[in-house]
């Protein structure tokens, strides 16, 4: 009767629905969202009909079950009144007899009336409660054998079990949808880890954060300076200085000092230094850091950096590309490609075709207008020209495959790459066969096929990416590596670019010349002396491919829209013109701007069709953005596409909203849930924007987006206008973020660990010298300083007493 009691003691509280399966509607087994109908036994709400329409986070139901339904009524505009579920249960049976009904129906296979009747017998009326709680119990049913046990056990726990892990999960405080992500990775031991191991959580489930396994841990007394939480502790402030900063690692000492004050928020006890370096030690022997040194890593950062140095060493090693052509026959096929091509190279981009085709390594850099992409595109076609082998893709096969492989992070970086250079070229995480949870499908054991790959945009690319890309990498391959060093770096850890220029180890050919200058821009000069820290005295001064609108931070919603609406009555479309923004909230926020631009470009017209998510209505015909890699169905995080079509459920055989967005031919079709991967694209992040580049870029710029103007952001942006730039704002806002040089340099070693591994001898050759592993813990404990960076602890600090 333990049940039924519930029931009723909820009855009075909570809203609920009682009733039987008839239809599933739908049901999504990745994040078990479910649409299903049943049919209505009981229930406490101001409902009269004889069946009704559920919808939640849970398993697939079965037919014919009871099952009881917490919630509340809501009435959808399209599909009527449906009941939208917080929790649920399965009924138990609660009589001996029904018990018997139970276990030898059709869901238990082998096991008939006469088991079923013997479990009841020895186990009583909670039998069922009991088998859960303890599957060992079913050894004191006679001649039960182990099999049918098990068999017992396992479908009790897939039908019964996460109705109550989902149950304690609501307790706890977590949703239907974060509840279903926690107990797909620690299935029936769900409730176990929430009540001993709490801070687990924020290991392993995206979206729990440290503050909320804290609460929990704090709910079960788990506090202060209790083993579990100081290492959460340490794992969390590392994880959020890599994503939110894009450190690689932290000082042992600013590691400690940040986990106390994240952990002393909330707790009147002091957390010792000690305590803290204790935890750190047994995580280095859980292999969940890293220490070298006073540095400490997670791991993934460490050995990346560690992976990377080691593949450029493997590919530096090399020495059949030195002196392969005879200077005379390089200059030869070079006059030969310059009378053909109607292109005069200048000496730098010469020496860069040169040292690109007779190294193993090239790493070219320079602003916009300088030449990267005319010195990319000669080097392609001199490789062609002096090995003998055809530029043309349809002249191989996957026996024979292209040499040539072209990449960048992004979609847009990699189609503006193949417009320059006629040939094909993809994003990196295609190049890899990257799939999302399986990872990558090319590593050091199944390499990429090619012979000279060329990467553009390299101060996007993070280490995790970085170190992919390189123990990927065939033996006998050249590697030609192109960015721009004053762009910002990438969004995730590291500052690869960056590094490896600093390192001075790498053949290097920095373009300074401004070669599009000549033809009249001053976007490119403006670009110039930016990244110069100056910002010219007439840049209010009307130009004829840029301007200046003096405009206040609440005057900015109105300035875009006449720019932009200007800019459409003289026939640019919406993919033409991009506004970009640094900050999302506010009144001159991304946000904001992206609602006044859709009412611009595409406003509601009766017909049009339109599904609102979130506060977000999306239009056909929207300009959107991809937020998150999705592989599968080759679109990446910020690639732009329009929304081609809109189906509503009562429309199709998968009964739910779907939403096709056109990405430049590639259809891609999303369902309702998924639709928190785009936003609007009319106005973008200039983080987001990078890789790309527009005919028209709108820039505002005022006081309200201060602490995030920085002098390689505003470059980045600029550079992203091809033929106009219209910035708007304040003059006094652009002068102080052009002044204000990046100060958040990022905490790295990777150009240490070069620099470590290679010397560049006075005569400019390098040699190569080994560069030690990470340290062990028994390293820190007895071969370095035994205070690790940390005043009046020892060693013996961390030894157990026997």
């Amino acid at each position: 009767m333990e049940q039924q009691e519930s029931l009723d003691l909820f009855s009075e509280q909570r809203k609920y629905m009682k009733g039987t399966h008839l239809v599933t509607i739908f049901h999504n087994e990745q994040n078990l969202y479910s649409v299903v109908r049943i049919r209505l036994q009981e229930t406490n709400e101001d409902y009269n009909e004889k069946e009704a329409v559920v919808t939640g986070y849970f398993p697939r139901i079965h037919e014919n079950e009871t099952y009881i339904f917490f919630g509340r009524l809501k009435e959808h505009p399209r599909f009527g009144i449906q009941f939208h579920v917080d929790q649920f249960q399965k009924e138990i049976p609660h009589t001996k007899q029904g018990i018997v009904q139970y276990l030898s129906s059709d869901l238990f296979k082998g096991i008939g009336k006469k088991t079923a009747e013997k479990i009841v017998e020895t186990l009583g009326e909670g039998a069922i409660s009991k088998i859960i709680a303890n599957p060992a119990i079913l050894q004191e049913v006679d001649k039960l054998s182990a099999d049918k046990a098990k068999e017992i056990y396992d479908t009790l726990q897939e039908h019964q079990g996460l109705e109550q892990i989902m149950i304690g999960l609501s307790q706890y405080g977590f949703g239907p949808q974060l509840s279903m992500k926690i107990y797909q990775m620690y299935k029936e031991q769900t409730l176990e880890i929430l009540q001993h191991s709490p801070y687990k959580l924020v290991e392993d489930i995206e979206g729990v954060g440290f503050g909320r396994a804290d609460e929990l841990g704090r709910q079960l007394g788990i506090s202060g300076n209790h083993p579990d939480r100081i290492k959460a502790g340490c794992l969390y402030i590392l994880e959020q200085d890599s994503l939110q900063d894009g450190h690689v690692y932290l000082t042992v000492e600013d590691l400690i000092t940040r986990v106390q004050q994240l952990l002393e928020q909330n707790t009147q006890e002091e957390i010792m230094a000690t305590d803290i370096s204790k935890e750190m030690i047994s995580l280095t022997e859980e292999s969940k850091l890293v220490i070298e040194e006073d540095k400490v890593y997670l791991p993934s950062l460490y050995f990346s950096e560690k992976g990377l140095v080691t593949n450029i060493k493997r590919i530096m090693e090399q020495t059949e590309y030195e002196d392969i052509f005879p200077e005379s026959e390089f200059l030869l096929a070079l006059g030969a490609l310059e009378e053909r091509i109607k292109v005069q190279y200048a000496p730098s981009q010469k020496d860069a075709i040169q040292k690109a085709l007779m190294s193993p390594m090239l790493l070219l850099t320079g602003g916009p207008g300088t030449g990267k992409t005319t010195v990319i595109k000669g080097i392609v076609e001199l490789y062609g020209e002096l090995h003998g082998c055809s530029l043309n893709p349809k002249d191989y096969n996957s026996e024979n495959p292209f040499p040539v492989v072209l990449v960048a992070p992004t979609g847009r970086a990699a189609k503006r790459m193949s417009e320059s250079t006629g040939l094909p070229a993809v994003t990196i995480h295609r190049l890899l066969g990257w799939n999302g949870v399986e990872g990558f499908s090319h590593d050091e054991d199944n390499p990429i096929s090619g012979k000279l790959l060329i990467v553009d945009e390299v101060s996007m690319v993070d280490i995790w990416l970085a170190n992919q890309l390189f123990k990927s990498l065939p033996e006998h391959v050249q590697v030609i590596l192109v960015g721009d060093e004053d762009q910002l770096p990438s969004v995730g850890p590291g500052q690869v670019l960056k590094d490896l220029l600093a390192s001075d180890v790498l053949p290097t050919v920095r373009l300074t010349d401004i070669y599009r200058q000549s033809e009249g821009s001053s976007i490119i000069e403006l670009a110039h002396d930016i990244k110069k820290g100056n910002l010219p005295s007439d840049i209010t001064t009307p130009k004829k491919d840029r301007s200046f609108l003096r405009c206040y931070q609440n005057q900015v919603l109105e300035v875009v829209r006449q720019v932009s609406d200007n800019a459409k009555k003289k026939g640019y479309s919406v993919r033409d013109i991009q506004v970009l923004a640094p900050m999302y909230r506010g009144a001159a926020g991304i946000d904001s701007l992206n609602v006044m631009l859709q009412e611009l470009f595409n406003p509601p017209v009766h017909g049009k069709r339109e599904l609102k998510y979130g506060d977000i209505t999306y239009r056909r015909g929207d300009k959107v953005l991809q937020l998150v890699n999705q592989p599968e169905n080759n679109v990446f995080n910020g690639d732009i596409g329009e929304i081609e079509s809109i189906f509503y459920a009562k429309e199709n055989t998968e009964k739910q909203d779907m939403v096709v967005i056109n990405f430049e031919g590639n259809e891609v079709t999303y369902t309702k849930q998924d639709l928190n991967q785009i936003t609007h694209a009319y106005c973008c992040s200039i983080h987001k924007s990078q890789g790309s580049e527009f005919p028209i870029v709108i820039l505002p710029i005022v006081k309200g987006y201060y602490r995030m103007l920085r002098r390689n952001l505003i470059y980045t942006a600029i550079t992203r206008a091809k033929n106009f730039l219209i910035l708007c704002g304040e003059e006094d806002a652009l002068r102080q973020g052009v002044h204000r040089a990046n100060d958040t340099n990022r905490q790295t070693t990777l150009c240490e660990k070069l620099k470590a591994t290679f010397n560049v001898m006075e005569d400019g050759t390098v040699s190569v010298t080994e560069h030690k592993e990470g340290l062990t813990y028994y390293d820190m404990l007895f071969q370095t300083d035994p205070n690790i960076g940390m005043a009046g602890i020892s060693p013996y600090d961390f030894l157990e007493a026997e």
